[in-house]
């Protein structure tokens, strides 16, 4: 991800079609990544990432300069994110409640060429384990460990106060080790 500068985020604003691009192309794989995180779909990150950037065009005007273009779009995210796993969790039980048989799905983790099995096994592994933490805690474990945010950015992402963000993060983490510890798994994460 690479800085915006401000004049590139006020032709956006203004309807330029490449200053707009420019952001897309800083941020989409960030994105992209979080979405990824916190639904644990390759559809539904589709889906939340498309919805991002539908509300940052829409909201660019607003922006104010309070904060980096970045965390903005970063708590648009995570917002859009949560709110598509939770459409799709609630949809999945109407439709087993309708169907009468309860269905697993494990999210696909995709392709991993050239890499070995026991990373793509403990990529398998540790995908479970964000699997069965709440969306505000594989929120936090998402933003803090793979898109390295510090607790500030991530304070002002998720728009909740710092101790906040510090006591998810470590029960988010306490979870994790109880999870691996039931399921066996140790170095891999």
């Amino acid at each position: 991800m690479r800085k915006i500068d401000r004049q590139t985020i006020e032709l956006a604003a203004n309807g330029d079609v490449s200053a707009f691009e420019d952001i897309y192309r800083a941020f989409s794989s960030a994105v992209y990544t979080i979405a990824i995180g916190i639904t644990r779909d390759r559809g539904d990150a589709e889906e939340a990432a498309q919805d991002v950037f539908l509300k940052v065009h829409r909201n660019l005007k607003s922006f104010r300069f309070g904060s980096s273009l970045g965390t903005w779009i970063y708590k648009i995210t995570v917002n859009a994110a949560v709110n598509v796993y939770r459409r799709r969790r609630r949809n999945k039980i109407l439709e087993t409640v309708d169907s009468g048989s309860i269905e697993n799905t494990i999210a696909d983790t995709g392709d991993f060429p050239g890499d070995t099995y026991d990373k793509r096994l403990a990529v398998e592994r540790a995908g479970k384990i964000l699997d069965k933490l709440s969306p505000e805690h594989r929120s936090c474990v998402i933003l803090r460990e793979i898109e390295g945010l510090d607790y500030k950015d991530m304070a002002n992402v998720l728009g909740v106060p710092l101790g906040t963000v510090r006591s998810r993060l470590k029960r988010a983490r306490e979870a994790m080790a109880a999870l691996a510890a039931k399921e066996g798994i140790n170095h891999e994460l």
